[in-house]
């Protein structure tokens, strides 16, 4: 029987268009009505208060069923997607951390093949983790806070060359992180969970394992951490990390916030040990209107938005179209989640 596939979230119409001209004997179902409107380029979410009518519902769980391949899930629909879809074999995920989702969603324990969005971000991702260094090094509050003022002042600034970074993760992202901060003159650390060989290959100057993320905290001027979260790496910068890092040092996440201790943050970033924290993820999403977070001069926040731009659909219509020739052949996918 020919594949089906159905597209779960909004995908801009060129898109679907290109999907069904490279593969005009594969039926593509697709209906924009049925799907929460995008709030910009490259919602998968859509709007918070979309609704589908009885009869869209219908419709919607109708096509789901007839299909062997999912673009992207409907998350309130992803644990029953067992029943709704009996012959579903495999979905393309948009994002890269959906483990944890996968496994809330039991999904784990089904015989459908996952595959991630991982790569697909690197780009966004490292130009936002440069321009968080750059906000804090060049010191972007206070010149704002002087331009506001009408304050003309003369200061003398930093440099960012010279500095020392720990990457912590070297996944796609992590490795075009590293590219683009030795381009601007770091010095980079990547931290792995298994040894390297030829550092050089994964664009840093020298790579550790976690074991020794202790030591190298304490001669690095920033960390950036972009590695998934797992039992591991849950809390994995909390006080006692905080305070193995020069006074003045940075932390920018763009990997999950459980990575972090948010209040150890808080308390480091409210002593001045801590310059300064460029955070897209939280512990909490959205982050509470309470959290001392949102007022702390020296915190950037970016509510989960830094890996999301115009091309990004373009990007994942490249991966699926990919995977999907690899599907059709009977080739090993790209991407394949391992929990």
């Amino acid at each position: 029987m020919p594949s089906t596939i159905a597209i779960a979230s909004y995908l801009e119409p060129e898109h679907v268009e290109r999907i069904r001209a490279e593969f005009p004997d594969v039926h593509v179902s697709y209906d924009p009505s049925l799907l929460a409107p995008p709030r910009f380029a490259a919602d998968h979410t859509g709007r918070a208060d979309f609704r589908r009518t009885t009869e869209q519902e219908a419709r919607f769980r109708a096509l789901l069923a007839e299909a062997d391949v999912h673009y992207d899930f409907d998350r309130a629909l992803a644990p029953h997607l067992p029943t709704i879809a009996p012959r579903l074999k495999w979905i393309q995920a948009t994002s890269s951390g959906i483990g944890p989702f996968v496994q809330k969603a039991g999904l784990d324990t089904t015989d459908i093949v996952i595959t991630n969005a991982a790569g697909i971000h690197a780009v966004p991702l490292a130009e936002h983790t440069l321009l968080s260094l750059l906000y804090f090094v060049k010191d972007v509050p206070a010149r704002l806070g002087d331009q506001r003022a009408r304050v003309w002042e003369r200061f003398s600034g930093r440099e960012l060359r010279g500095m020392h970074v720990a990457v912590v993760g070297l996944g796609a992202v992590g490795r075009e992180i590293a590219r683009l901060c030795r381009a601007v003159g770091l010095r980079v650390v990547g931290v792995r969970r298994t040894p390297v060989d030829d550092p050089e290959a994964l664009h840093v100057d020298e790579a550790i394992t976690p074991d020794a993320l202790h030591e190298v905290l304490a001669r690095v001027d920033a960390v950036v951490l972009i590695c998934p979260h797992t039992p591991e790496t849950e809390g994995m910068m909390g006080a006692a990390e905080f305070a193995r890092m020069r006074r003045g040092s940075l932390l920018v996440n763009v990997g999950r916030g459980a990575l972090v201790d948010e209040d150890a943050l808080i308390a480091a970033l409210r002593s001045g040990h801590l310059g300064g924290a460029a955070l897209d993820v939280a512990a909490v999403e959205p982050l509470p209107a309470d959290s001392p977070l949102w007022d702390l001069p020296n915190v950037l926040i970016t509510a989960h938005s830094a890996s999301t731009v115009d091309r990004e659909n373009e990007r994942l219509t490249d991966l699926f179209c990919e995977n999907l020739r690899r599907y059709l052949a009977g080739e090993p996918l790209i991407n394949v989640l391992r929990l």
